[in-house]
């Protein structure tokens, strides 16, 4: 017998017991896409298999995370692990997690119907509060019987494969041989099983997440074809944060909350629009933004925005809905803000979503999304395509990595002159968004620019320069061409980040962000104090552009919105914060906290014991915007 020194046969053992949960992974999405053909709408068996492929990082990642025991068993340096009684240990380890997994996709046979989604940890939530859980899953394996067959026929066909082929017992050869091999074995085991569950050891910044699904694919509901439902459900544990609340009845919500806007104020028009969501720029940054703020000593790093802040119209009082990008985005452009949780990373973002993109859309606009980084970085390949952008721009459209910045991206100075040469190409009218990605840890400029840009007091000053300057060079070159002036240029930051100024350290304050609204005519200039926040972009743009139907939005009009109160809400401290008239208002969810003046942005004097009627209509305004805001989302009403 051939002495085992290597351990090369056992390796050749776990990954051929590896590859069948692969197989049998396609082998439920096939059904899967046959249970529900009619609402999947597959074009070819081609693109199937294209889409099976895509879902191999998933498949991955659920099969993976089920098999850390059976894989740690399998590879640490034992002498008995090729015996019979060991591998019977290895079997069970391999099968109860992986089979318990594995069920969870047969359940979206059915259930995928009734969600329109892949199941995720909210099914939990749902079942939380009934008595008779044990009789709901009896009924559903009888009414489902064939489901369940299914299921059995898939085990016993995977069980047996698995014992086709045996592990035989072994000699082992030299043990410093043996031992070090293993050493070898388990740390090439550990890269690989991180790099499967994180869904790739790249560029990205994060691990793979359901948007993310939707990186290549036309449809949004390819992306539940492309996921499988273990990972839907381990991608959000965690994620608990939305659930339905109860604090009042239907009617008074709609006394007191508006989920739906309708303008007809400006006649239609078709102008583009530029939309930049600048990384970290906080209000903090921007000297224009600080005139009357009376910090001591204060010094502005954007001389380029502030020239043109006196030719915009600026809110000078504006929130982020936020504190990640990924909650930036999700607010900015469809009008959701996340608080918690992102609303990208909860259960619930794969439903059909009425945004500023699905709106110009309709309206005839060219839509696309520029984003420096790795193509699908952050989750915004996947949340647009949800969301509907006709295109994405990344670094692999860029196509010149010598101008990689080494951490996030494509340097900001050149990408942002991409975007205009591209804008070149299109027609009109056109919407684009741009998320830069320079203004950003690790801090640093291209080396041509190095000690151009002031060091400021902290780090992120100097990249908020050269940001700036990326401004600068990119509106000096767009002036000139064809489309400038008739286009809509909005300029606001994702969130906020590195702060020096006591002022911007006051908890509400942390989440100070700049809007800013430029046109070559000018028609669009002032300061504006009133509160402003991220989800008042979208209502804005359609107020803009004079679209005259109703549309889903928690947000208003900055320009002409007359019914609706300025107000801001958020989630910081473990708490939300809302902001409305002469009050702030501190909310954990079950009961306020505290009500301060509105100008106490530190949160020093809480004026709870002075409860008046103000605060109390606050208190009920800030419930039932979350109660409609967690109805709509979770009973996925976000397209009305």
């Amino acid at each position: 017998m051939t002495p085992n020194t290597f351990r090369t046969y056992e390796i050749k053992i776990m990954l051929y017991r590896l590859l069948l949960a692969y197989v049998f992974y396609f082998v439920v999405r096939l059904l899967f896409y046959f249970y529900n053909a009619d609402l999947l709408n597959i074009d070819s068996i081609g693109q199937l298999l294209s889409l099976a492929f895509y879902a191999l990082p998933y498949d991955s990642a659920s099969i993976l995370y089920m098999s850390i025991l059976f894989i740690l068993l399998s590879i640490i340096p034992v002498f008995i692990n090729t015996k019979p009684g060991y591998q019977k240990v290895v079997f069970y380890a391999y099968f109860i997690p992986n089979l318990l997994a594995y069920a969870t996709n047969f359940i979206d046979l059915i259930y995928y119907k009734y969600i329109l989604s892949r199941t995720t940890i909210a099914i939990f939530d749902s079942l939380e509060h009934e008595d008779n859980k044990g009789q709901l899953f009896t009924n559903f394996l009888v009414n489902y019987w064939h489901v369940l067959i299914l299921y059995i026929v898939c085990v016993t066909l995977w069980v047996f494969l698995y014992k086709r082929v045996k592990m035989k017992p072994v000699v082992i050869g030299p043990r410093k041989s043996y031992f070090i091999s293993s050493i070898v074995i388990l740390g090439v085991s550990t890269f690989c099983v991180i790099a499967g569950i994180r869904g790739g050891i790249t560029k990205k910044t994060r691990p793979i997440n359901i948007v993310d699904a939707n990186r290549y694919t036309d449809k949004p509901e390819h992306g539940d074809l492309v996921l499988n439902t273990p990972f839907a459900i381990l991608r959000t544990l965690g994620k608990t944060s939305y659930k339905l609340v109860d604090y009042m009845d239907d009617k008074a919500v709609s006394q007191y909350v508006s989920g739906v806007k309708h303008y007809n104020t400006n006649e239609p028009s078709r102008p583009n629009i530029v939309l930049f969501i600048t990384e970290s720029f906080g209000r903090e940054y921007i000297g224009a933004y600080n005139k009357d703020t009376d910090i001591p000593n204060y010094k502005s790093y954007t001389p380029f925005l502030d020239s043109l802040a006196n030719h915009s119209l600026i809110y000078t009082n504006a929130f982020a809905n936020g504190y990640k990008s990924l909650h930036g985005v999700s607010s900015i452009i469809a009008g959701i803000p996340s608080f918690k949780d992102a609303f990208t990373s909860s259960p619930y973002p794969t439903q059909k979503i009425e945004s500023l993109v699905s709106v110009l859309n309709s309206e005839g606009y060219d839509t696309s999304f520029f984003h420096g980084a790795v193509n699908g970085s952050m989750g915004f390949l996947g949340f647009g395509n949800i969301l509907g952008y006709d295109n994405y721009y990344g670094m692999t459209e860029y196509n010149n990595d010598d101008d990689f910045d080494g951490t996030w991206g494509i340097w900001d100075e050149p990408f942002f002159q991409f975007m205009r040469e591209t804008l070149n190409k299109k027609k009109g009218p056109f919407f684009a968004t741009m998320f830069s990605v320079s203004s950003h840890e690790p801090y640093i400029v291209p080396d041509k620019y190095i000690g151009k840009f002031p060091l400021g007091n902290v780090e992120i000053h100097k990249t908020i320069g050269y940001t700036d300057y990326s401004f600068k060079r990119f509106f000096e070159e767009s002036k000139n061409e064809p489309w400038f002036k008739n286009t809509i240029f909005i300029i606001t930051a994702d969130h906020t980040n590195q702060i020096y100024y006591d002022k911007y350290k006051e908890l509400v304050n942390r989440t100070a962000v700049p809007i800013m609204i430029y046109s070559a005519d000018e028609r669009f200039k002032g300061e504006n104090r009133s509160l402003a926040q991220q989800i008042d972009i979208y209502p804005t743009v359609l107020d803009i552009i004079g679209y005259n139907k109703p549309f889903r939005s928690w947000g208003r009009s900055l320009l002409n919105d007359s019914v609706s109160t300025p107000f801001t809400i958020n989630f910081g401290g473990n708490e939300y914060t809302y902001q409305e008239g002469d009050y702030i208002v501190r909310f954990n969810g079950k009961e306020v906290t505290g009500f301060y003046d509105i100008n106490d942005k530190g949160l020093t004097k809480n004026l709870i014991s002075k409860k008046n009627k103000e605060m109390t209509r606050l208190e009920v305004k800030c419930k039932a915007f979350l109660q409609d805001y967690y109805d709509r989302i979770i009973n996925k009403k976000l397209d009305k």
